[in-house]
């Protein structure tokens, strides 16, 4: 099993893709923020499946932070065969009211990050005539956020890029994978406030969404959607024939904070 690349490995959805691909016998370079997280995810993996655990500790929102991890890999000699770009965060709130540091580092992560190591690693997999890529964009992609406005819209950047790449290497043997969850059971809700609103009264399991995003990816799937209840399943196929100004509304009230 080839090498797979996994940011924001340390909880969530990252983590439990690291456990699926090594699970499957699959080497790993897991990078976060998180040092102690990491290093006990290496120890967990490669005790358990017997698989080479490479652990980079980067903060993705910092400047040069993704060339560096393309460097480090390049100069351990490591081949990237699956780039799965799972770090990401929001937050809540009204778009003037919010801090802007706080909505940039958020651009930098789910939009700039995943961007970079997309463009540096892609000539590899072009050059080698295979490879995957996972990119874990969001249901936030199918509409616009009131309340998350900055998030979202950076989810629909994801979902935009994944599919055009996908299409402009559609005669080679590389797949970009769109992953699409819903509300999921991670460590996001608490630190983006959305623990708080009716959007996560109902929640899917990590393991679950990361099951199904990876077995996407490994068919080669372009989009995915993932850990959806059946009425969130319904609400979603209404987008395309609500009319804006109703969904926005719609969308605003879902994400304000319960009393």
């Amino acid at each position: 099993m080839k090498t797979a690349l996994i940011t924001g490995a340390s909880s969530g959805i990252g983590k439990e893709l690291a456990n699926i691909h090594a699970s499957n016998g699959g080497n790993l370079v897991i990078v976060a923020r998180s040092e102690e997280e990491l290093n006990e995810l290496k120890s967990k993996l490669e005790s358990q499946h017997k698989v080479n655990v490479h652990v980079i500790v980067k903060d993705l929102t910092a400047p040069d932070a993704t060339q560096e991890v393309y460097d480090e890999i390049k100069e351990a000699g490591i081949e990237i065969y699956y780039l799965i770009n799972n770090a990401g965060f929001g937050g809540i709130g009204k778009f003037h009211e919010r801090d802007w540091s706080s909505d940039q580092n958020m651009i930098l992560l789910n939009v700039m990050a995943l961007t970079h190591l997309c463009r540096v690693f892609l000539p590899q997999f072009v050059k080698r005539n295979s490879g995957r890529v996972l990119n874990v964009s969001s249901t936030a992609s199918l509409m616009p956020g009131p309340m998350q406005a900055v998030y979202f819209a950076t989810k629909a950047f994801v979902a935009s890029l994944s599919n055009a790449i996908s299409q402009e290497l559609s005669e080679t043997n590389i797949t970009v994978t769109n992953l699409m969850p819903g509300a999921t059971e991670t460590d996001f809700g608490k630190t983006s406030g959305m623990d708080k609103t009716s959007l996560f009264d109902q929640t899917a399991s990590a393991k679950d969404v990361a099951q199904t995003g990876y077995n996407a990816m490994i068919n080669g799937d372009m989009d995915v959607k993932a850990g959806l209840s059946f009425s969130q399943k319904a609400m979603l196929a209404t987008i395309p024939f609500t009319p804006k100004k109703v969904l926005l509304k719609m969308v605003e009230k879902m994400q304000q904070p319960k009393d």
